[in-house]
């Protein structure tokens, strides 16, 4: 079945004067003109196609690609506006898509570009675009793991950084201090979930940086749990002071550290502490017996 607002790959059914009709499945048959039919393409033949509805309320099928999808984030122009209705965006298609007034978060102008989100409205059936896009993000606790890489879209500035859209369904944040270049809303760029918090939030870190951290984090508690014979009576639990005594760095970062190192099955976390999964080097383990 044809999905609207996404890039479908339809059986071409028959062909007449406006153009080629499709295979929509439950949608019937749907028209690609014939301004936008593809060298070689015959009855019985497919074609990769967008659907979507026109002015009419029809559904009809373009092989012009738009810059966004139904549920993905993308930062478009403002081309035009009616007070009466609303705004309209350029995202790559003949027909500009609708920014309609009660999705809008605030006073645009012509040539201003806006963060929204595509959606298939529940009134009308058709494609629009919303910049209040928060209500329609995913509010169930997110199934990420700490230094798990994903795909960041800036949506807004914060007092504390900026205001991140993961993977188009998360809300997350990046901190000022974890930003080491320059950033803008609009931007979409590769980051890694650098902590999960209780309340589902995502705390974000930027390229390899991040990750990189992680990842010498966890490399210095293999070091230091195998220097001392693969067992240590360190958790979540214990004290901060303790943590940075022993292993040198904050908790947090101690807590990220042992979540990637048993997520890669490297060690057991138990109430009472964290083991080394396999054998200590021989030498390591005699010298600490």
């Amino acid at each position: 079945m044809a999905q609207i607002g996404k890039r479908n790959l339809l059986t071409i059914v028959r062909s007449s004067t406006p153009g080629l009709y499709l295979d929509g499945g439950t949608h019937g048959e749907i028209l690609l003109p014939g301004k936008f039919i593809p060298t070689g393409a015959v009855v019985g033949g497919k074609v990769e196609v967008f659907v979507y509805r026109d002015s009419e309320d029809r559904l009809v099928a373009t092989t012009q690609q738009p810059l966004v999808q139904v549920g993905e984030l993308a930062y478009l122009r403002v081309a035009g506006i009616n007070p009466r209705v609303g705004v309209f965006l350029e995202w790559g298609l003949e027909k500009d898509l609708l920014l309609p007034m009660r999705e809008m978060d605030g006073p645009v102008n012509p040539g201003d570009r806006v963060v929204v989100m595509v959606v298939l409205d529940d009134r009308t059936d058709r494609l629009i675009a919303s910049a209040r896009f928060n209500r329609r993000l995913d509010l169930k606790p997110p199934h990420y793991h700490e230094g798990e890489a994903v795909q960041l879209m800036v949506a807004s500035k914060s007092p504390l950084g900026f205001n991140l859209v993961v993977n188009n369904a998360h809300r997350g944040l990046i901190y000022h201090t974890e930003i080491h270049g320059p950033l803008r809303v609009g931007d979409v760029v590769q980051g890694y979930i650098r902590a999960i918090r209780p309340d589902g939030k995502l705390d974000l870190a930027l390229g390899q940086a991040g990750h990189r951290r992680i990842g010498e984090m966890a490399d210095k508690v293999m070091a230091v749990l195998t220097a001392k014979g693969g067992r240590l009576p360190y958790h979540d639990n214990s004290l901060p002071e303790e943590i940075r005594d022993v292993f040198g760095m904050s908790k947090k970062a101690f807590k990220q550290a042992i979540g990637t190192l048993f997520r890669e099955r490297q060690i057991i976390i138990d109430p009472d502490g964290i083991t080394l999964v396999g054998p200590v080097d021989g030498e390591q383990g005699a010298a600490e017996k």
